[in-house]
């Protein structure tokens, strides 16, 4: 039934104007508003879109929305850092001194850290 379908994601933010700053100066990403005040983010690598729109009594996700996979995560993090983002740190997971949680080495997943975005929606990059 949705074989032939063109699926994208969602999510809100509070503000719209912040939003679009973060992820177009900080992140790098292209970034369109449509006349709706919803924000189209490309992620240029696969093509795919997701869509960003304000929400007036917005509450961020207790979950990771939306992933990048990098080839190199301790550059990301560099990039990350210079732009002005920290990591977050989870008690209870085994992030390094970084913020990263090496799984590539003990054969238990990706490298991977989290983020937050002017929202608060939780974004992570990740490596295999």
């Amino acid at each position: 039934m949705l074989t032939t379908s063109h699926g994208f994601s969602g999510f809100s933010v509070t503000d719209v104007d912040e939003s679009r700053r973060f992820y177009q100066d900080v992140l790098g990403l292209e970034v369109s508003m449509n006349e709706m005040g919803i924000l189209d983010i490309a992620l240029p690598a696969n093509g795919a879109h997701v869509l960003a729109y304000p929400k007036q009594d917005h509450v961020p996700a207790v979950f990771t929305i939306l992933n990048f996979a990098v080839d190199d995560i301790d550059r990301a993090i560099d990039e990350l850092e210079a732009a002005g983002v920290s990591l977050e740190r989870y008690e209870g997971m085994p992030q390094d001194e970084r913020g990263v949680m090496r799984g590539k080495a003990a054969g238990q997943g990706p490298d991977i850290a989290w983020f937050l975005d002017p929202s608060g929606n939780i974004l992570s990059i990740l490596s295999d």
